[in-house]
């Protein structure tokens, strides 16, 4: 490993010569700009990242109701497998950027996000497409999820620690936005046919909801971000350059040898993995507790709000951490979830849509607080490691975590099928949640922590 310039100066059209943000004189000369610059535009491809890792989650509802016929497991498993493929890409993803640099990863795991979108283009189209490649797009569909365990600890290496927890909650918040953005577009989206209904778009789908048929585009989900990502990935490769901080893939499981990186992915697997996990069944979890009543809400209606409230907290919850500190941030975050997810079980074996606004009022407080542990958690790490280590496991946690999805979608699945309830998984979480307040309290939140941060 070499901190500041790698043996020898590799590309100069990728790699910085140098890169010094911890010097003042250097940050305010020329890092301050690039730093910011290079923030907006992972940033963007960031968001893109999202909407094609949760584009699943606002198709699934719809599939049943334009003629594929699946059962409310095989439902939970698409919406999970993007969860199983993001985890699993992320654990590579977190090795990337100290090999190959911020301007490769982020421009080809931007483009590659093509595949999914073009696949799901023509998949939704035809009813008849087999399970199995709905399923393999759905899995494709989490090369979204595993580019966010090389953007993010790529923008911990820009910044200076002062200022670490501010950017990762821009990048990470503004990001997570593409879940919302996803599930609020999709349902206006496909109401009607793009550009002048071209014959190469598609032709519509009978959608019939509580026995009511109206035509649908749903193709256009995955086609108006198609241009989108394939401009933001250009821009990548043309504007972003490389942090000469490099390390080959042996040096860096040195990460795995501090018992503060077991801590955080804890952490973390409480705040991101209840958002994302929640977020990416939140549409089906609204559907099959509150779908069976007479005037039953729209879930594409309503899902939207838990991630957009989960990212917003978020980028407020930045600032606030590096002004307080990451771990007292983090404390109040888990209570809240605890108390949030408790409230949850009450309204989750419903017998009228009477506790329905309860029921979406204490889901909206539970990504809340996760959004705000999200930011803290992100501000902890890189205060507990050197920015190589700190990037490292920012990667690593954000990848067990990103597991999330798939985890949820097979919970809720066999708590269906086992207690027609979800409050089961709930208890659960109230349980995990109550550990990780009490380790977060003990090792960096308390008086006299032995490692504050």
């Amino acid at each position: 490993m070499s901190a500041t310039t790698p043996e020898p100066v590799r590309n100069p059209g990728t790699w910085l010569p140098r890169w010094e943000p911890e010097n003042a004189e250097f940050w305010a000369r020329e890092g301050k700009a690039r730093a910011w610059t290079t923030l907006v535009l992972t940033t963007a491809a960031l968001t893109m990242a999202f909407i094609t890792w949760f584009l699943v989650s606002a198709l699934v509802v719809r599939l049943p109701q334009i003629g594929f016929r699946f059962t409310p497991s095989q439902l939970f498993w698409l919406a999970a497998m993007p969860g199983l493929a993001g985890g699993t890409l992320r654990l590579i993803h977190m090795f990337l950027v100290p090999i190959w640099g911020t301007r490769h990863v982020v421009s080809l795991g931007t483009l590659s996000l093509l595949i999914p979108l073009v696949g799901w283009f023509y998949a939704v189209q035809n009813p008849a497409t087999p399970y199995w490649v709905l399923m393999l797009l759905a899995f494709l569909a989490g090369l979204g999820g595993g580019n966010f365990s090389s953007f993010m600890p790529s923008t911990s290496m820009f910044f200076p620690k002062r200022l670490q927890g501010t950017a990762l909650a821009i990048q990470a918040g503004i990001g997570n936005f593409g879940v919302s953005v996803v599930q609020f577009v999709t349902p206006w989206v496909i109401g009607f046919a793009l550009l002048g209904g071209m014959a190469w778009v598609g032709e519509p789908q009978t959608m019939t909801r509580a026995g009511v048929e109206s035509q649908i585009w749903l193709q256009n989900a995955p086609l108006v971000i198609i241009p989108f990502v394939t401009v933001f990935g250009i821009t990548a490769w043309l504007f972003l350059k490389s942090v000469p901080i490099t390390s080959n893939f042996r040096e860096q499981f040195d990460i795995f040898r501090s018992g503060h990186t077991w801590a955080q992915t804890s952490l973390y697997i409480m705040t991101f993995g209840g958002f994302s996990g929640l977020a990416a069944t939140f549409p089906l979890l609204i559907r099959q507790v509150y779908g069976g009543f007479e005037g039953a809400p729209d879930p594409l209606a309503w899902a939207f709000w838990g991630p957009l409230v989960g990212s917003a907290s978020r980028v407020v919850a930045g600032p606030l951490s590096d002004r307080v500190g990451g771990a007292r941030v983090t404390h109040w975050a888990g209570l809240g979830m605890l108390v949030s997810a408790f409230l949850v079980t009450l309204t989750v074996t419903p017998t009228s849509l009477d506790s329905f606004g309860l029921f979406v009022s204490a889901m909206l407080a539970l990504f809340f607080f996760a959004g705000v542990g999200n930011a803290s958690t992100f501000k902890q790490m890189p205060m507990l490691f050197p920015p190589r280590q700190g990037g490292g496991v920012i990667g690593f946690t954000a990848a067990v975590a990103a597991y999330g999805p798939f985890l949820f979608g097979m919970l809720f699945a066999w708590s269906f099928a086992t207690f027609e309830s979800a409050a089961p998984v709930f208890y659960g979480l109230i349980v995990f949640f109550a550990f990780n307040v009490a380790l977060n309290w003990w090792l960096y939140a308390r008086r006299g922590a032995p490692f504050p941060c």
